[in-house]
This record gives structure tokens, sequence and C-alpha cells, in this order.
């Protein structure tokens, strides 16, 4: 919480400088932030904290900068302190950091290559999963963009060659990169079930990270490709029940958008074949492939205030959707709700003015596949049916 606080002070007292430093520059540096917070209360379960009590344990404020050195080169990077219930404490991290190197730049085409921290450029939002003003809601989807493993998926260590073709019947956008992925306890939870004595982390540079997109000239449609593969590699510590042994991850996702002046519908399908290797006899699972999905939409009643409407459903396997299957495997320990879920959402958002944001939702779960272990250590304290409350409080500059 202390690091909130005075990340908050710093926002407050550059949003006054930061004109000024535009204008000393000449307009190659941009200074922006954002801060947020959320209530949230459950009716059941742990989501983002204590929830059951009323959480206020979701809080994000960032700051982040870019500057233009040079017409064809330019240095990025934001700052992002975030609480998260028991999945991240609020100490500032490095969300990302950039140096973006621009070839060719004309009104056809455009050729460059990113170096440094990169945001993964998957699916509709993840590149902005961050920034509140540019979710769909409060929360994404959570059967695709898992805030129990955010770190792994948000963004790598590396390079990426960017390229993109502008046409009248539309743009095409290619990325490609390699790096090496961000891995931290949430992820130990998420894939083991438990924070086990050892390390895990990447195995070397993982190459396939990409996305392909078409969109319209206007960005009415926008259709997409992504993928990231993850090598993990566990050393077992001295008590550790497992043997040192790696995990793959591959995930992909496809992505449809339509925007129309007052609506938007929007819909992604993702697969994670995911395989653990070597981690000795008292681990269960080998292979798994997760499944995800959801339809969304959106309708602005006014040009400050949105409605929003989702479906989803995720799966831990989509070859045993009902869960039986991988609740056997853990003895029945665990029950077979906590391999799905089925989520309703309802949403609202007020754009109060430009710069300030409230809103307002409600989910109602079936199953317990998205909440974090981390949170929730105990399958017997686990309810199937729940549902949660939450509003939120963002500013930006």
């Amino acid at each position: 919480m202390r690091h909130a606080l005075q990340c908050l002070v710093l926002l407050t007292s550059l949003t006054s400088a930061s004109a000024q430093a535009l204008d000393v520059l000449d307009g190659r540096l941009q200074l922006h932030g954002f801060a947020s917070q959320a209530v949230v209360d459950s009716s059941a379960n742990q989501f983002f904290g204590n929830s059951q009590a009323t959480s206020f344990d979701f809080t994000e404020i960032g700051l982040n900068t870019s500057y233009r050195i040079a017409p064809s080169v330019l240095a990025a990077a934001q700052v992002l302190v975030r609480r998260a219930g028991e999945m991240s404490d609020g100490t500032p991290s490095l969300d990302y950091g950039l140096l973006d190197l621009t070839a060719i730049s004309n009104a056809r085409q455009r050729l460059g290559l990113r170096l440094g921290r990169i945001k993964n450029p998957f699916g509709l939002y993840n590149e902005t999963r961050d920034v509140p003003f540019t979710r769909p809601g409060i929360f994404l989807p959570q059967v695709i963009y898992y805030d129990k493993v955010r770190n792994l998926l948000l963004s790598y260590d590396g390079v990426m060659l960017y390229g993109d073709l502008f046409g009248e019947s539309g743009n095409l956008s290619l990325n490609l990169g390699a790096g090496r992925s961000v891995v931290d306890e949430n992820v130990e939870w998420a894939y083991f079930g438990a924070d086990y004595d050892g390390d895990l982390e990447a195995q070397g540079i993982n190459w396939g990270i990409g996305s392909l997109w078409f969109s319209t000239p206007a960005d009415e449609l926008k259709l997409g490709l992504s993928a990231i593969l993850t090598e993990m590699t566990y050393d077992a510590g001295a008590t550790s029940p497992l043997d040192s042994g790696t995990i793959d991850v591959f995930d992909w996702v496809a992505s449809f958008q339509y925007n129309a002046a007052d609506w938007t519908l929007s819909a992604e399908y993702a697969r994670t074949p995911t395989r653990w290797n070597d981690l000795g006899p008292y681990f269960p699972f080998d292979d798994q492939v997760m499944e995800g999905y959801y339809l969304q939409g959106a309708y602005r009643l006014r040009p400050d205030l949105e409605l929003m409407a989702r479906y989803e459903e995720g799966f831990a396997n989509r070859d045993s959707r009902d869960g039986w299957a991988f609740s056997a495997l853990t003895g029945g320990i665990t029950p077979r709700f906590d391999f799905f879920s089925k989520i309703w959402t309802l949403g609202l958002r007020w754009d109060i003015d430009p710069h300030v944001m409230f809103r307002l939702e409600y989910q109602r779960h079936d199953g317990t596949y998205a909440l974090s272990i981390r949170e929730n250590p105990d399958p017997n304290a686990l309810v199937r049916e729940w549902d949660v409350f939450a509003a939120s409080l963002s500013v930006r500059f």
C-alpha cells in the first residue's frame, strides 16, 4: 500500500509538469499516467483479495513515457504499481521498456524492430490490458487473459520484428518475436497447485511469439491470430515432492471484432496445449489442452455511457469439460468444478469526463477454474456457484 501511495503522489505531481516538458522538448517527449481503485465483493471464494468480506486490494497505478530520439528511433517505458489480492503486492515493476527502430515508414508500408521488454501481441487486449480505460470491463475475460498467470502472458525480454501493409481494402500487420518469458510465483501456483521448494524459470529463448492481423481501413472489422510458445524448467529443491523437469505451454487465440457507430461485438477462441515432463510420480498430470472462448457486446447509450454484456467458458481439459477426468487424477481432492468456469458478466461504464471513468460490474460464476489457486489454496473451501459485484474509479492524464 505504501508503494501505491508513493506512486499516486508522483502521478499527481507530474500532471502539471508534463505539459511544460512537452513544450520544452518540442513534442518529442510524451508523458502519461493513470490510477484505478476497485472494490470487489463476492458471495463465495477469494477473488482479488478477501472479497467475501469486500476487498479493496485491486489497485493499478501506471506512469508511461516515450521520447522521440530521432525520426526513426523511439524509446518508451511504463512503470506499474499493481495490487491484486495475493497475486500482486503493489511493488513497482517495469511493465514494458523498449527501443523502437523504424526502417521503413510511408503511406503504404511500415517495417521496424523493437528491443527490450516488449508486450506480447496476444489477442485483442493483452498489449493494453494494464490501462483501465482500454479494457472492456473491470476484469478481462479470465478464460483467455488469465490474471492468475498474468506476467507469463503479458511480456517478454527480447526482440520483435513488425511490419504493416496499408491498402485501400484493408491493412495487414505481422509481428514476430523471440525472447525470455517473465515467470513469477503465480505461475508456479497455477501450474503446480502450490509453491514448492525449487525454482521455475523460462528455459532459454522462446521463438514462438507472434501475431497476424487484418483490419479494414477505419478498423470496423478486425481479425487476428496470435500465439505464444513458452518453455519453462523446474529445478527441484531438497524438500520438493516433485522431480526436476520442464513445462511446455503453447497459447494461441483467434480474434474477431466488429465496430459500428454505437456498438462493438467481440469474440475470441483460445487453446493452450500444455505438457509437463519428468516431474516425477507424485505429479498427476502429464499433458492437457486448455480451452477458452467468449462472446462480448458493448452498446453506447450516449458518448459517455456504455453497457457491456459477456458470456465466457473455460476448461482445464477440453477432452473432459465436466472436470471429472482431472478430479479423478487428484483422487477426488480437487472438485470437478475447479476445472471449468462459465461466467456471465454485465457491466456499465460512465466517462464522467475525458480523464475520469466510473465502472460497475456483476458476474455470475459456475465453476472456479478462473480463480487463482494462490488465493484459494484449499479445494475443500471452494464453492461452485458464486457471484461477484465490483466497482472501480479510474483517472488518467
